[in-house]
């Protein structure tokens, strides 16, 4: 998602300087001829998705300061690059001091000022992100708090919304790694529990000896190893909201204590000679269908019924593609502020091919598909190149290698020693074949006897590296001993990238 930029600058000329320049970074821009003007798009509808303002600070009618002060009543999360003359630091002090965030001399250098709004906007996301984390951990996150505006999404929301205003019992359902989770998080956040404990299980991890234990906890000398007193995680939850993620894989005899506990509100730990009263907001989950379960006879069908008040469907991934884009900007802003890398956004045309894949894995899959591409990127942009996998699998975006020639050599030599003396010397390797045909030696000689260009050579060490190793670029760059961005910038210079397209 392409981030939007507010230009509030009187000169004509200067803002037209500026609309290109925000242009050339690859951002949006809606320009204002002065601070009045500016506010008003800030009010106006596209006000929700400005994220940065460029403000001149000597304007008439409303100056730069003005316009501060009066911008954070309407939007005072927004970082503020302000333009200055030469010989006004005062004013750059007293405007840091309104609210400004950073600041730029006129007339602006292009590289300066793309650094700032860079460096101004990974900041504002990564304060958005810690703020996420923030609810997450507290048990306050909220439906907008989640990335969900594609029209798929918008049922989710509704029921998500109206069920956290009550206590009823929810049942979540959608493939692995849809974020189910997340969506439990999100109706606590909302109901009036919000705030207080939220306990997440995941009933298919635990062994099948210790579900009763770890659910309803147990007394000190209850069986072999209770050295202690242990509350289960209906008593950790008591007052919040407990999770049972993959409800579907309980054992049959658990089934039947889960009913109870939900049935009665209380509880019998192991070993315990009375039941404990617990107070809790119940949410299950599951990718399994348990209609189908439940004919079968794998599933309790009054518990089934008791988990099922209050129905949720998640749609995959692959049905709400408007929403990649920003799980995209997200996961690269947390990933990469985790990895220590200086990785800020994804080129354009490589969001149409994540759009274009299935992920059968839904949103856990991209989660890592972006970490894995962060990791290997060698740049601040993610490129085609950094998703290989995806790309071979995605018609039209395969990673296009290309095609080795048959590189000068003498005609076929019998077979014996090496040619000595009068003849030229010929480039040789153990087996000079590959799979395709093509010679593998590379000649140091051309067919006249003359050393041939270093260019010539290095040129064709490329295209057989990028052969052998199926234009994987990162592989390439490593057997040739050198980084990836020298590799594509020695492709250009040598005219090699004109092969891939």
């Amino acid at each position: 998602m392409t981030s939007r930029i507010l230009i509030v600058e009187d000169d004509p000329a200067q803002r037209r300087i500026l609309e290109e320049l925000v242009k050339r970074f690859g951002f949006d821009s809606i320009a204002a001829d002065g601070g009045i003007k500016g506010l008003e798009v800030l009010n106006g509808p596209n006000g929700g998705s400005i994220e940065l303002v460029i403000l001149d600070l000597m304007m008439p009618g409303m100056d730069g300061l003005e316009f501060i002060e009066k911008m954070q009543g309407i939007r005072g999360d927004l970082p503020v690059i302000v333009q200055t003359a030469q010989g006004s630091i005062e004013t750059v002090i007293k405007a840091m001091r309104a609210g400004a965030d950073d600041f730029v001399v006129k007339p602006v250098s292009p590289e300066r000022l793309k650094i700032s709004i860079q460096n101004l906007l990974k900041v504002n996301a990564l304060t958005e992100e810690v703020k996420r984390l923030n609810k997450k951990v507290g048990g306050s996150l909220s439906f907008s708090d989640l990335i969900a505006s594609s029209p798929a999404m918008a049922n989710v929301l509704r029921l998500g919304r109206r069920g956290a205003q009550s206590n009823i019992p929810i049942l979540i359902e959608g493939e692995s790694g849809v974020g189910k989770e997340m969506i439990a998080r999100a109706i606590q956040g909302e109901s009036d529990r919000a705030g207080r404990p939220f306990v997440a299980v995941n009933c298919g991890a635990i062994p099948e000896n210790l579900v009763e234990s770890i659910l309803f906890g147990h007394e000190k000398g209850s069986f072999t190893g209770a050295t202690s007193k242990h509350n289960g995680k209906f008593q950790e939850a008591d007052g919040g909201t407990l999770f049972l993620d993959e409800v579907a894989e309980l054992p049959l005899d658990m089934q039947v204590k889960l009913l109870r506990a939900i049935q009665e509100g209380e509880i019998d730990p192991v070993g315990s000679r009375k039941p404990v009263k617990v107070n809790i907001r119940l949410i299950s989950a599951t990718n399994r269908n348990m209609i189908e379960m439940v004919k079968a006879g794998q599933f309790r069908e009054d518990l089934y019924y008791r988990l099922n008040v209050y129905p949720m469907m998640v749609p995959p991934l692959r049905d709400r593609k408007d929403d990649i884009p920003a799980l995209v900007e997200h996961f690269i802003t947390r990933l990469s502020a985790e990895e220590g890398r200086k990785v800020r956004g994804i080129a354009p045309n490589a969001i149409p091919m994540l759009q274009a894949y299935s992920w059968p894995g839904n949103v856990r899959q991209l989660e890592n598909t972006i970490f894995r591409a962060i990791v290997l990127c060698e740049s601040d942009v993610l490129e085609i190149q950094d998703f290989p996998q995806i790309a071979s699998l995605v018609e039209g975006y395969e990673i296009i290698v290309p095609p080795a020639f048959p590189v000068a050599r003498k005609p076929a030599l019998p077979a014996g020693p090496a040619m000595t003396g009068g003849s030229q010397p010929v480039a040789r390797s153990a087996g000079n074949q590959v799979s395709d045909g093509m010679a593998l030696g590379i000649p140091a000689v051309t067919d006249g006897g003359h050393i041939r260009k270093l260019e010539e050579v290095e040129a064709d060490m490329i295209r057989l590296a990028l052969n052998r190793y199926r234009g994987q670029m990162s592989e390439v760059a490593r057997k040739l001993g050198i980084g990836r961005s020298t590799l594509y910038r020695k492709m250009r210079d040598l005219g090699l990238d004109e092969a891939t397209g």
